[in-house]
């Protein structure tokens, strides 16, 4: 009989020792969870204030971009544009200078044609 008692004793301590482990793998595995979604909530915290700050970075640089690409583009424009009027005015020049030389030099060789006798002209042909 004291063998029974103490084999029920035994079999009620191990039952209660496996009752107690399963207590513990159970709020192990809650817990473990709860851990899961705290991590999963972190990171997605994380990766939303990232994005943000990323987005925010990208308008600010197109905008930079933007201004900087405007401000060449006018100077560009500036220095085109004087550029086409200094070209057209020195043309204007050359070409003034071209037509004066060119008058001065018709009436020059007028006037040696005029004070140059004419040639000398056969009046029988044969």
């Amino acid at each position: 009989m004291t063998r029974s008692i103490t084999s029920t004793f035994a079999l009620a301590a191990a039952l209660t020792l496996n009752l107690a482990q399963a207590q513990t793998v159970g709020t192990d595995l809650k817990g473990a969870g709860h851990d899961t979604a705290d991590a999963s909530k972190k990171v997605a915290h994380k990766t939303a204030s990232g994005t943000k700050t990323v987005t925010h970075k990208t308008v600010q640089g197109t905008k930079v971009g933007a201004t900087k690409t405007a401000d060449v583009s006018k100077t560009v424009g500036r220095d085109t544009g004087h550029g086409a009027k200094v070209g057209a005015t020195k043309t204007a020049d050359v070409s003034k200078t071209g037509y004066h030389k060119t008058v001065n030099g018709t009436k020059k060789l007028g006037d040696k044609i005029a004070h140059k006798p004419a040639p000398a002209t056969d009046q029988n042909p044969k």
